[in-house]
């Protein structure tokens, strides 16, 4: 994730998504040379000009001398099943696709879905049974390494069910502002400091004026 020095992740009114530096854009890429998948929320994808692919050649070889496929695989969560027919990630087919969903899909919905993705996987009633769901990912589709780019409601209910191992996080020179503006980790969160996840700073490195850091779970 990248955010602002005020913890945004985007303006208030959502227009001002990609703020951060090319080399932070690389280094987005370069993680997903290391992850069998590519996770993000509804909302993410339909915002964003993206197919959640590993990118240029150059990426792709990476991942073929790691003993990966040479495309990895997408996921997509929505647990009301709306999801953009017409994002980006759809005009692209060098990758399965796969939707994350609840039973709060409608018939139609998950009927519209299932045209859209290669396979459609219900994992709870109200809300995504994250844990089971990544059982799931493992046996069926054998993703071992997962790389979750938000949105901040994805990523927190990703860190409250105890499943972020490591936390790549670039902090860029701007201030956004905004009460509702979206933060790294928007949703639920926690209501006592004693429940919070924990992190360690693993790593900090200066890149410009960006600041490139790594923390790791407790």
């Amino acid at each position: 994730m990248a955010m602002t020095a005020d913890g945004k992740i985007a303006t208030e009114n959502r227009a001002a998504k990609s703020f951060g530096s090319p080399r932070d854009r690389e280094h987005m890429l370069e993680l997903r040379t290391t992850a069998d998948a590519v996770m993000s929320g509804a909302r993410t994808v339909d915002s964003a000009s993206t197919s959640m692919g590993p990118g240029p050649v150059k990426f792709r070889q990476r991942r073929l001398k790691r003993g990966l496929a040479e495309y990895n695989l997408r996921i997509i969560v929505s647990g009301s099943g709306s999801v953009n027919p017409r994002a980006k990630v759809f005009k692209h087919h060098f990758s399965p696709i796969i939707i994350l969903t609840t039973h709060r899909a409608k018939a139609s919905q998950l009927k519209r879905l299932r045209t859209l993705a290669d396979e459609v996987k219900i994992c709870g009633r109200q809300e995504i049974n994250f844990r089971v769901a990544l059982r799931w990912l493992r046996k069926k589709w054998g993703v071992r390494r997962l790389l979750c780019e938000g949105g901040g409601e994805l990523n927190d209910a990703l860190i409250r069910a105890g499943l972020v191992n490591e936390l790549h996080l670039t902090i860029c020179p701007k201030i956004f502002g905004g009460r509702h503006a979206p933060t790294i980790a928007d949703g639920q969160g926690f209501s006592h400091l004693a429940a919070a996840e924990r992190f360690w700073l693993k790593s900090a490195r200066r890149n410009g004026d960006e600041l490139f850091t790594v923390l790791i779970r407790d």
